[in-house]
């Protein structure tokens, strides 16, 4: 099955820093002698660009979905968790979800999907969705150019779709670190990239209070929160911090009157370009 591709445009952040390179390259043409003050607007621009590929919030580089719609999550989260399918967590992460009669996005490795279709089909099963967060969740990931990027989503797209679960339309970077590039790669590949509201640094902190606390500050309907089901960190008895801090967070969206639910019921998609929040 193949990619629907979007079309794509560059923000206008990108489109400005091409407008820099242009009259970089004129200045000089024009006035050699300029060199230092064409090298320090490029310099200047690059760092620009660098500090927005390590911002997972930042839209500046392209579409980034980083909370759910008005229109459509009144009482409504988006509960997500990166980096499995893993036998041994990822099972308790559903049976959580499923006491509390919620539903969540799994962001999935590609290699670990195809490793354990079971797992794939027991997320499905219980009405969750499955997206795409790279093939082998390189750490230099941002760093690789359009055809390094293509080549780990691609290959992602594939190993999901041949785990059983269809063909994905959202895309999730490693801790959400973008590149310049990202975006039209993702438009060519018919994926929509989505951040989050709010992480809980799982995957970091051992302790699960500290992480349900920040999950649960000012929590309200539609923020996406970020969790791992892959790549969880461990407490000092060697539990998965994320289990205490999902029951913990769980508990807290039943006493505020919030339901979870997978990202896939709550954004829809377009013809003409990425998927994006239903506003009407």
């Amino acid at each position: 099955m193949a990619d629907r591709a979007h079309r794509w445009r560059p923000s206008p952040f990108l489109a400005a820093s091409a407008g820099v390179h242009g009259v970089a390259l004129a200045t000089l043409l024009a006035s050699p002698e300029s060199w230092r003050l064409v090298v320090g607007a490029l310099v200047g621009n690059h760092l620009a660009i660098t500090a927005t590929s390590v911002l997972p919030r930042c839209g500046w580089l392209g579409p980034n979905i980083t909370h759910l719609p008005a229109a459509r999550s009144a009482d409504t989260v988006g509960l997500t968790f990166d980096d499995g399918p893993d036998p041994d967590l990822t099972p308790a992460v559903l049976d959580l979800l499923a006491s509390a009669g919620a539903r969540a996005t799994f962001f999935c490795v590609g290699q670990r999907a195809e490793a354990h279709p079971e797992l794939i089909a027991a997320i499905l099963a219980r009405g969750h969705g499955v997206e795409n967060h790279t093939y082998s969740h390189p750490n230099g990931f941002a760093f690789r150019g359009p055809r390094g990027l293509t080549r780990e989503i691609l290959k992602a797209q594939e190993a999901i779709e041949r785990s059983g679960a269809g063909r994905p339309r959202l895309f999730r970077a490693p801790a959400g670190m973008q590149n310049p590039w990202l975006s039209a790669v993702l438009a060519r590949t018919g994926l929509s990239l989505v951040s989050w509201t709010r992480r809980g640094y799982d995957a970091v902190s051992n302790r699960s209070d500290r992480v349900a606390a920040r999950l649960k500050k000012n929590l309200r309907a539609g923020d996406i929160l970020l969790m791992h089901d892959g790549a969880s960190a461990r407490s000092a008895n060697g539990r998965p911090v994320v289990l205490d801090a999902l029951a913990d967070l769980l508990d807290e969206m039943s006493r505020k009157g919030l339901r979870s639910e997978a990202l896939h019921a709550v954004l829809e998609p377009n013809s003409s370009g990425p998927w994006k929040p239903v506003t009407s």
